[in-house]
């Protein structure tokens, strides 16, 4: 497994490379250190044999979050998951809508970035919870805890809003939202349910219409609410 870490701190660096070395002994790492090297890592001939990377948002040489663009435009089959001393859920969102598949605050445990490291490997996208617990609670609410993926008490809303569900959307998009909940990008829904990605993506539109969400993260969010989908 070959893995690309992007950081510009060393001791990143080398903590990143000892704990994602507990994925299996035959880990291998690029390292890039500014925007110059990262380049030269996705561009060269055996990029492709990349299996994930791991980039911080801010490194030297680079704007905003246009590098992380440029990695997700080259590398359209390897998993992106963006390093950031940032906790901002705004800027969480806008990246997760770009197309990485994972955040991962750098304040967060070695632990945790591992088994988000898993959960991507895997297939899913590693949304951080306290931008869940943000998008479920709504702007100024108090913290609540997310309800409980075992319980099967649901509220007259919820009620209300699977019932809708089911009348807007067809069985097929009732799957794909299924799938979606799960952390599922749009290769591996297209591969479960043997459709094409163009169709993952218009049974999306349709999904996000009735849910009344703008994009992908939200919608994950309002379907972890529904116990019934």
């Amino acid at each position: 497994m070959r893995i690309l870490i992007a950081d510009d701190h060393r001791l990143i660096v080398e903590g990143v490379k000892l704990k994602l070395a507990e994925l299996g002994p035959d880990t291998e790492f690029v390292i890039a250190m500014d925007m110059a090297e990262l380049r030269e890592a996705i561009h060269a001939p055996n990029a492709s044999s990349l299996e994930l990377a791991l980039v911080d948002l801010a490194m030297p040489g680079v704007q905003g979050s246009e590098h992380l663009a440029e990695v997700v435009e080259k590398l359209p089959d390897v998993p992106v998951i963006v390093l950031s001393g940032s906790e901002d859920p705004g800027l969480m969102r806008d990246l997760l809508a770009m197309g990485v598949q994972g955040f991962i605050p750098k304040a967060y445990s070695p632990d945790v970035m591992l088994s988000a490291v898993r959960l991507v490997l895997s297939g899913g996208v590693y949304v951080p919870p306290l931008l869940l617990q943000e998008r479920g609670n709504g702007a100024g609410a108090a913290p609540m805890p997310m309800p409980s993926p075992t319980s099967h008490a649901q509220s007259p809303s919820q009620d209300s809003l699977e019932e809708r569900l089911r009348k807007l959307l067809t069985e097929r998009q009732i799957d794909v939202l299924r799938l979606l909940s799960q952390g599922k990008p749009n290769k591996l829904i297209a591969r479960d349910l043997g459709i094409s990605e163009g169709t993952v993506k218009i049974h999306l539109a349709a999904i996000f219409r009735a849910l009344n969400v703008r994009n992908r993260v939200e919608a994950v969010v309002a379907s972890r609410r529904i116990s019934g989908i």
